[in-house]
């Protein structure tokens, strides 16, 4: 009998063959996923595998390691680490290390780091300082040295301004110098050598009179000081070796004297010949940031300098005129030499006056006792006029120091480095001033 619905048929063995392509295809996964389980589950065997032999590898190397370890501690007892094959093992050493891995950095607090770095720097600071002592002499004419280039440059750039090129101006300034020495040296050594003869040649009168005191006749009693000044005058050829120990001395002296005179001659020139050039190379070690407000304040520091070298002339020039007039009132012998003597010593700042003085109080005493007192009080009162009054104004003026700090920069300067410390004072104290208006008290303020 033919079908009547040959649709459903059709219909029928579609689905038919669709669920067979689907159980197919659902198959071929399976597979799948089971082939790749049991190559993830060889693949886990195989790494148990190399992990045994891993570990294997590891047990028997420390089983090699204790063996030599007990090998070597049979021979080295005391110390294992003495032998090379225990501390590449110990240090770890590899191809790429072949000394061995570094350890740990030495801690910052240790004590052993600590009391190194102290002692090391203590040692440096101690063979710095003795370098320096050693070479004191040759820093000190260095020091003078600058201090009169710097003194002299202002002379030189005013030749500058005039159209002379730097090498002309300085040659200009240095033979005026010369001149001027070598001129003065001619118009006052002659008088100032007949003078002395002459004082020397009264000296035994001057002693004989002081003999005749009836104090300094008691005094030289017991001390017989005039005795050996008598002696001495009586042969003035033999104080100059007494003094400086012999021919030798003198000689030493002398030399020394050239020498140095030479070098600072020789510096000054160098020094005031390349002053810019040398203030260029100091300004190019300043961060370029901060140069130019240094280079002010350094050629303002530099000028107060050469300030204060003309305003020391001019008070030394006043103290020795001043000398030469008082002297000549009263009738004192050698006024030239001695106004020359107290003009030099009067370089020296506060106590310059003072030695000059005592030498001209002394010879004006030979005159007479009235004449010595009133000298006497006369540089008495001019000392504390100079030094309190004069001096600081001038310096006021000149390098811009409060008188206070005037006084008390140069007995400063005087205690730590005598004469030179007491010339340098005011320039340093003029520096350090400037620094602190122009830089300490701005920060403070803004602070």
């Amino acid at each position: 009998m033919p079908d009547d619905h040959p649709e459903d048929d059709a219909l029928e063995e579609r689905i038919d063959r669709e669920v067979r392509e689907e159980l197919d295809e659902r198959s071929d996964e399976f597979e799948d996923l089971a082939g790749q389980a049991e190559s993830s589950a060889a693949d886990a065997r195989r790494a148990a595998g190399d992990a045994q032999v891993s570990r294997e590898s590891a047990v028997a190397a420390g089983r090699t390691a204790v063996e030599a370890v007990e090998a070597v501690a049979v021979v080295a007892a005391d110390d294992p680490l003495l032998d090379t094959a225990v501390r590449k093992i110990e240090a770890q050493a590899d191809e790429e290390n072949p000394f061995g891995r570094p350890g740990r950095p030495l801690s910052r607090r240790s004590p052993f780091r600590v009391g190194f770095t102290a002692a090391l720097g203590v040692a440096l600071a101690y063979a710095l300082v003795q370098a320096l002592v050693a070479v004191r002499s040759v820093l000190i004419l260095l020091l003078i040295s600058a201090f009169l280039a710097i003194g002299l440059n202002p002379a030189v750039e005013a030749l500058e301004r005039r159209g002379l090129g730097r090498s002309r101006a300085v040659g200009a300034v240095l033979v005026g110098v010369l001149l001027f020495f070598v001129g003065f040296g001619f118009a006052v050594v002659p008088p100032i050598i007949d003078q002395v003869g002459q004082l020397a040649d009264k000296a035994p009168d001057y002693i004989r009179e002081l003999q005749g005191n009836r104090r300094v006749a008691a005094l030289d009693d017991r001390l017989h000081f005039l005795e050996k000044a008598k002696d001495y005058l009586s042969h003035p050829e033999n104080a100059g070796t007494a003094v400086f120990g012999g021919v030798l001395g003198v000689g030493k002296v002398v030399f020394s004297a050239f020498f140095s005179t030479l070098t600072v001659l020789i510096l000054t020139l160098y020094f005031l010949s390349n002053l810019p050039s040398i203030k260029a190379s100091a300004y190019r070690a300043i961060p370029r940031s901060r140069r130019a407000r240094v280079g002010l304040l350094a050629d303002e520091i530099l000028e107060r300098v050469g300030s204060y070298v003309g305003g020391a002339l001019v008070i030394a020039a006043c103290a020795g005129v001043t000398t030469f007039v008082i002297l000549l009132i009263f009738g004192v012998p050698y006024p030239v030499a001695l106004a020359l003597l107290v003009a030099i010593t009067d370089l020296i700042p506060l106590v310059g006056a003072t030695i000059g003085a005592i030498v001209v109080t002394v010879v004006s005493f030979f005159v007479s006792a009235r004449t010595g007192i009133i000298v006497g009080v006369y540089y008495a009162a001019y000392q504390q006029f100079e030094n309190y009054v004069l001096y600081p104004r001038v310096m006021k003026r000149s390098v811009d120091v409060s008188p206070a700090a005037t006084v008390v920069a140069v007995l400063i300067g005087g205690s730590l480095l005598g004469v030179l410390g007491a010339l340098l004072a005011i320039p340093i104290a003029a520096a350090v001033q400037l620094v602190l208006q122009e830089v300490v008290i701005p920060r403070q303020d803004d602070a």
